[in-house]
């Protein structure tokens, strides 16, 4: 497969490159949002754009109301999205909830899906119950009660928790925490008796909530699949969501390199354009190579996922560590190469490194991704 767009998902690059930038740009969302202290940290008005441009349903089957495209697509929408830094729950409910909604009964993805196509609802999933990302280890409890279950524990860092209209919830129904299997995935809806919600801002200025579940009453129609058979779904699920944090990392890199290629075009030193210093076009260079890079891993990545290739695993970890070093090492050169105002939060190159840092950790970050290439790699 080529890694590059063919003419249909070159239109829709088009359209999301020209909708971002006018609708998602860093001055119109994320500061907005960022300077009033927004409890959701991202605007619900930009979210039924979305939903109008068609963004918010493109994973989710035309059977029930999305547009059934693929995560190249989405892919094409999260790295505009990345670009802008546009604070949005896309990747949250677009990407992850809406893949782990495809597994689900006609009743959930009923009760659900429309108001994902329609930019209604915002998702949220809960996975990780520690600071780092560790899904192999899931302790939280579902017990069966009655006809349904009882949910408890805790989930850490869960982005837009507090905002969710629903939160696909990882717990644990049968086994020791560190089974494989025994693992079953609930559509935990927001109203949910006994749940709260302790709310953090990252670093990005997102904000995730550490959730918590003290006997959480569950209906039987709350389970996504099959009960002690959501490993196969969480991965899948933690799959496309790796990926889309990948595509997403490849805007974050990109608009970084630009705003820094532009401030080498136009910042002058002892007479004459700072971009002329060989040593900076040299480090220019190779951070473009790198962002390129990524971006090919990404799509490679991207196009073996919608195969339902045995290979996206591996691909989908050696996207997200590729594209987080090659995105650290944009938002560092262009905090560096911008001096000393790149540290000041006038200047827009120092949120896409907050960005970055936060995108880093969502969903295990390049030492975590590393490790799990040179373990199925045979190393």
């Amino acid at each position: 497969m080529a890694l590059y767009h063919d003419d249909d998902q070159a239109m829709l690059a088009d359209t999301a490159t020209q909708f971002m930038a006018e609708q998602g740009s860093i001055p119109k969302q994320l500061r907005h949002w960022r300077d009033r202290d927004c409890p959701d940290g991202f605007g619900h008005d930009l979210w039924k754009q979305m939903a109008e441009m068609g963004f918010t349903g493109m994973i989710v089957d035309e059977a029930d109301g999305g547009l059934g495209m693929g995560h190249v697509e989405a892919g094409i929408v999260l790295e505009e999205i990345g670009r802008n830094l546009t604070p949005s729950p896309f990747l949250a409910s677009s990407v992850l909830a809406a893949s782990a909604l495809k597994h689900g009964s006609d009743d959930v993805k009923g009760r659900y899906l429309p108001g994902l196509v329609s930019g209604d609802s915002v998702f949220a999933v809960a996975i990780d119950e520690t600071a780092k990302h560790r899904p192999e280890r899931i302790a939280t409890r579902a017990e069966k009660s009655g006809n349904g279950f009882k949910l408890t524990g805790s989930k850490s860092f869960v982005v837009h928790g507090a905002s969710a209209d629903m939160i696909v919830v990882a717990a644990r129904t049968s086994g020791s925490d560190a089974d494989a299997d025994g693992i079953t995935l609930f559509a935990v809806p927001k109203d949910a008796a006994n749940m709260s919600h302790d709310a953090v801002r990252l670093v990005d200025s997102s904000v995730a909530t550490h959730t918590k579940f003290d006997g959480v009453e569950l209906d039987g129609d709350a389970v996504i699949g099959e009960v002690d058979g959501g490993r196969e779904i969480l991965d899948a699920m933690l799959r496309a969501g790796r990926v889309g944090a990948a595509s997403e990392g490849v805007g974050v890199a990109s608009g970084a390199m630009d705003m820094t290629v532009d401030y080498l075009k136009q910042r002058k030193q002892f007479g004459k354009l700072i971009g002329e210093f060989q040593a900076l076009q040299h480090r220019a260079s190779h951070l473009y190579s790198e962002v390129e890079i990524a971006r090919a891993v990404t799509i490679k990545a991207q196009q073996l996922l919608d195969a339902d290739s045995d290979q996206a695993e591996l691909m989908s970890s050696v996207a997200k560590a590729k594209v987080a070093k090659a995105a650290g090492l944009a938002v560092k050169e262009g905090v560096q190469m911008h001096g000393g105002i790149g540290m000041t939060d006038e200047y827009d190159i120092g949120l896409y490194m907050k960005r970055d840092r936060a995108l880093q950790e969502f969903l295990g970050d390049q030492y975590y991704h590393a490790d799990r290439v040179a373990t199925m790699s045979g190393y």
